[in-house]
């Protein structure tokens, strides 16, 4: 397995970010260029040398116009949107150009969404095209305050180089040398190991919400397919149709989560499905909903709204339920618990939910309509 860091390199088009990662490299690797315009249009991956203990992964280059951002924030998350080891990123280099002498806000809040899914990982500010020591000072400061005023990063911030990654001359009597790159390479280097460990805290962490997010889908999916086939004007407790789609629904999310279809957890799937449609759940439902003054609902539309509802509370329970043994919080055979899980989403809380709901809709309102107004009520993505 390779070892070596991830090292992310962001910032504005023309802040000499490919100019960085050339010096750094020690060979013209990376295209450079001048104007407003940046040179990199893709993510570009840079190995670099067999000495370096880390690769440099280059952005698009976050341009002046909120539709160029986007792209560049898009860029990077789209790369980050794997459970691949070697897609972790372990530091942060944020290149900020010293001749602006400025840093807004909106700067560092483009860096926040850009590397949303790293929370944890070290920023290194890189300072480029830091020509005098009076410069570097004032541009420290720079960092330091703008930094200091984001609880978002500041805690984040390891460090500030100045560099200027190749020579420049001023005039004809003066050219200023390269300089800062070894220190920047010897602090990248020390904080990889500390680097290293937030990225696979972050990466676990995006694992888990994007399992959770395509187990919503599944949710999502569920209850449409419930709402609709169960709006017909029969009694609900009787509707062992809809049993299956939530044996898929459970089982899919299982799934997502990575546990398996042995006897135990199979043993788990059932309990929770056997507290579903058919139980007193569903009768009570019912019967608090047509109690209730005002709502005035034909059996179809009653059982599209209770049958959309159980599969949508069985559903938020089995995430709960498969996310808390996926962390190695519970266990498959903690059955016990996972029915008092599910009993509690069948509760009065879910009665309540859809006691708002039954205000909403009427005998003519669309099956699908009212399975979304079910997802939205239960904050369940349909991504």
């Amino acid at each position: 397995m390779d070892d070596r860091g991830n090292i992310l390199v962001i910032g504005k088009s023309g802040v000499g970010k490919s100019t960085l990662i050339n010096a750094v490299l020690g060979k013209e690797r990376a295209k450079t260029g001048w104007g407003t315009t940046g040179v990199t249009k893709e993510l570009e991956i840079y190995e670099g040398t067999k000495e370096l203990c880390f690769r440099l992964i280059d952005t698009i280059g976050f341009e002046p116009s909120f539709l160029k951002e986007r792209q560049a924030i898009s860029a990077v998350r789209k790369w980050a949107k794997t459970e691949e080891e070697e897609k972790e990123i372990h530091v942060i280099w944020y290149c900020v150009e010293g001749t602006s002498s400025k840093l807004f806000k909106r700067d560092i809040n483009s860096v926040i969404k850009a590397t949303k899914i790293w929370k944890s990982i070290p920023i290194i500010v890189v300072i480029t095209k830091s020509y005098s020591e009076e410069e570097q000072k004032k541009n420290v400061e720079m960092v330091k305050k703008a930094f200091g005023g984001n609880k978002n990063v500041h805690n984040r911030l390891m460090e500030t180089v100045p560099v200027v990654a190749r020579s420049y001359k001023i005039n004809q009597n003066i050219t200023v040398p390269p300089s800062g790159i070894l220190e920047l390479i010897d602090i990248t280097n020390d904080l990889l190991e500390e680097g290293k460990k937030a990225g696979k805290k972050d990466l676990e962490n995006f694992k888990v919400k994007r399992r959770r997010a395509f187990a919503q889908s599944v949710v999502a999916a569920s209850v449409t397919s419930g709402t609709i086939v169960g709006a017909v004007p029969i009694p609900i407790a009787d509707m062992v149709i809809l049993s299956p789609l939530e044996g898929a629904e459970v089982r899919g999310i299982a799934y997502i989560y990575g546990i398996n279809k042995d006897e135990e957890s199979s043993h788990l799937f059932n309990s929770i499905i056997e507290l579903g449609t058919v139980s007193m759940a569903a009768k009570t439902v019912v019967s608090v909903l047509k109690a209730i003054p005002g709502i005035n609902l034909g059996a179809s539309a009653i059982n599209a709204l209770v049958a959309g509802g159980i599969i949508a509370a069985i559903g938020e329970g089995s995430i709960y339920i498969c996310e808390q043994i996926y962390l190695g919080k519970k266990k498959v055979s903690d059955i016990d618990w996972a029915k008092k899980i599910i009993e509690s989403k069948l509760s009065s809380g879910m009665i309540n939910k859809l006691s708002v709901l039954a205000n909403q809709i009427n005998d003519q309102t669309d099956k699908s309509k009212i399975a979304q107004i079910i997802l939205d009520v239960f904050k369940i993505s349909q991504e």
